[in-house]
C-alpha cells in the first residue's frame, strides 16, 4: 500500500497545475514588466512630478481589485470559474488598451483601474483547488507561485530592454496581448471543473467572518502592502548603494529570485509531507521581519541590500505558496469562490494602500520611514499568526 504522504499527483492535477500555472503567468508578464520601471517611467508624463500620485497610480489597479474580487468569486461559484475568468482576461485586456494610450497620470491611474477590474485570482485559484486534492494544493500553489516567480525574474531582465525599445505604453500593449493569449490556455489546456456542491447562501456570512480565513485574509493584505511600498524605493536604493542603473537592476533581482525557489521547494515539502505548515508559515512571517529591519540599517550598502532583497523573496514565495492552499482548504468546498474572493480583495487592497502610503511616506518621510512601517505591520502579523489552527494534513486525519 503506497504512503499517503508520497501518493503522487495525478496527470490531470498536474495539467491543472501548470495550465493554471501559465495563465497567471501570461497575467502577470506584463504587470510585472511594469513594476521595475514605472516609478521611473511615470516621471515623464504630465503630472510626474507628485510621487504620490505615482504611488496611486502604481497601486490604483490594486483598488477595482479589490471592489471585484468578491463578486467575481460568487459568480465563479454559481456560474462556473472559466466563464468568469475568460470575461475577467477581457476586461484586464481593454485596461491595457487605456493605459497604452495615456497621455498623462490621470489616464494611466485609469487604465490601471480598468486593469484591476478583470479580477480573476479568486477564480482562478479556486479552480485550481476544484481541481486537486488537499494533500497535494499546496504544491499546485506552489507550482503557481513558482510560475509567477520565474516570470517576474524574466521581467526584470526584460522590463529595462523592453522600456528602452517600445516605451512605457508599449509595454502595456504587450500585457493587452499576452492576457488574450491565456484565455486560449483556459479554454483548451486546464481541464474543466467538477460539479460543486450547492450551499445555502446564509452560510456566506460565517464564511466572511470566520476567524481563521480572517487571519490569513489579513496576512495577503499585509504581504503586498509591503511589496509595493518596498518598490517604491528599492529602484533608488539600488541604484545609490550598488550603483546600478536602472537597465541593470536584473542582476540582482534575478539571482535573488531564482535563488530564493531553492529554499522554497524544501519549505513546501517540509510543510506538505510532514505535516509542519504552521512553523514554516511563522517561520516566512519572521523572515520577513527581519528583513524589513534590515533594510532601515542595511540599504545604504550594496552587498547586503542584494542579501536583504533575497531574504524577502525566500519568504515571499514560501507565504505566497502557503497563504491561497490554506484558504482552500479551511473554507467549504462550494464556497471556495467567495473564500478566495475575500483573500484576493483584501490582497488588492494591499497592493492598492502600498502604493499609495509607500509614495505619500517617501516623499514626506524618506525611504527609511517606508521599510519602518512595513516592519511594524510585519510584526503585528507575526503576533496574529500565532493563533492559526491549520486544517489536519491527510496523514494527521488518517491516524
Amino acid at each position: 500500500m503506497r504512503s499517503l504522504s508520497h501518493d503522487p499527483m495525478t496527470p490531470s492535477e498536474r495539467r491543472a497545475g501548470l495550465g493554471l500555472a501559465s495563465v497567471f503567468a501570461l497575467r502577470m508578464l506584463g504587470m510585472f514588466l511594469i513594476l521595475p520601471v514605472f516609478a521611473v517611467a511615470a516621471q515623464q508624463l504630465p503630472g510626474g512630478d507628485n510621487y504620490t500620485l505615482i504611488g496611486i497610480a502604481f497601486g490604483a489597479y490594486g483598488l477595482t481589485q479589490a471592489v471585484f474580487q468578491i463578486p467575481f468569486g460568487v459568480a465563479s461559484d454559481r456560474f462556473g470559474r472559466k466563464p468568469v475568468i475568460v470575461f475577467g482576461l477581457l476586461l484586464f485586456a481593454a485596461g491595457c488598451l487605456v493605459a497604452a494610450q495615456a497621455e498623462d497620470l490621470y489616464w494611466m491611474i485609469a487604465g490601471r483601474i480598468l486593469q484591476g477590474a478583470g479580477a480573476i485570482s479568486a477564480a482562478v485559484t479556486a479552480l485550481a483547488a476544484d481541481l486537486t486534492r488537499d494533500e497535494h494544493r499546496t504544491k499546485v500553489m506552489a507550482m503557481i507561485g513558482s510560475s509567477i516567480g520565474l516570470v517576474f525574474a524574466g521581467s526584470l531582465v526584460l522590463a529595462p530592454l523592453m522600456y528602452a525599445a517600445v516605451g512605457l505604453h508599449g509595454i502595456f500593449l504587450l500585457t493587452g496581448v499576452l492576457s488574450l493569449a491565456a484565455i486560449g490556455v483556459v479554454a483548451w489546456v486546464v481541464p474543466a471543473a467538477p460539479a460543486r456542491p450547492a450551499v445555502a447562501e446564509a452560510r456566506n456570512l460565517r464564511v466572511l467572518l470566520d476567524p481563521q480565513l480572517l487571519r490569513l485574509n489579513v496576512g495577503i493584505f499585509s504581504l503586498h502592502l509591503m511589496q509595493m511600498a518596498m518598490f517604491m524605493v528599492i529602484p533608488a536604493a539600488l541604484r545609490q548603494a550598488a550603483a546600478l542603473p536602472l537597465a541593470e537592476h536584473w542582476k540582482v533581482y534575478l539571482p535573488a529570485v531564482l535563488l530564493s525557489f531553492a529554499f522554497m521547494v524544501p519549505a513546501v515539502i517540509r510543510a506538505e509531507r510532514h505535516g509542519q505548515i504552521k512553523p514554516v508559515f511563522i517561520g516566512a512571517i519572521a523572515l520577513l521581519l527581519a528583513t524589513e529591519v534590515g533594510f532601515i540599517f542595511g540599504r545604504d550598502h550594496g552587498w547586503v541590500l542584494a542579501g536583504l532583497i533575497l531574504s524577502f523573496f525566500i519568504a515571499f514565495n514560501i507565504l505566497e505558496a502557503t497563504l491561497p492552499s490554506l484558504v482552500s482548504r479551511i473554507a467549504p468546498a462550494g464556497q471556495r469562490g467567495l473564500a478566495l474572493g475575500v483573500y484576493n480583495t483584501t490582497q488588492a487592497i494591499g497592493l492598492f494602500v502600498g502604493g499609495g502610503v509607500g509614495g505619500w511616506l517617501l516623499q514626506h518621510f524618506g525611504g527609511d520611514a517606508v521599510f519602518s512601517a512595513c516592519a511594524v505591520l510585519a510584526g503585528a502579523w507575526l503576533w496574529l499568526a500565532r493563533g492559526l489552527v491549520p486544517p489536519p494534513s491527510r496523514r494527521q486525519a488518517a491516524a
